[in-house]
């Protein structure tokens, strides 16, 4: 009975549920906000990033994010960008991620998801969609 409650809960931590962790905030200058339902919340180096997370920063704000695969993201000022989608398998380094550019600029040094396979990062903006393998890339969205 120990051996199938001790796998059982292998296979929990294997499984990565809507809530969990996938990435830090590392800096933060100026007004940024992260946008979590219907919540606006003031982020801090440490702040823990959520699966449909938004981040949001005015006319003098900055983030950088750390990916739990190891993709960085810096969003520049006056921007509006949320991580549409999150699967990472850390056994397998596989995983898709989904961004969405909505105004401002984003740069990225892609982690372990991008160079797993073909199409497994995306960015959208309003107006296109970019496959991402395995680079460092800027995407600016005017106003």
């Amino acid at each position: 009975m120990r051996r199938i409650i001790l796998i059982a809960s292998g296979l929990a931590v294997l499984a990565q549920p809507a809530w969990a962790e996938i990435g830090r905030v590392k800096r933060i200058m100026g007004v940024a906000t992260v946008e979590r339902g219907s919540a606006k919340l003031k982020p801090a180096p440490g702040f823990q990033l959520q699966p449909g997370d938004t981040l949001v920063t005015g006319k003098d704000g900055q983030m950088s994010l750390s990916f739990i695969d190891d993709t960085r993201f810096s969003v520049g000022p006056n921007s509006r960008i949320s991580v549409d989608q999150f699967d990472y398998n850390r056994t397998t380094q596989a995983g898709s991620f989904v961004t969405r550019v909505n105004r401002g600029s984003l740069a990225v040094v892609s982690g372990q998801i991008a160079k797993s396979k073909q199409d497994a990062m995306k960015v959208r903006t309003p107006t296109s969609l970019l496959g991402v393998r395995g680079t460092r890339f800027i995407v600016e969205v005017p106003k």
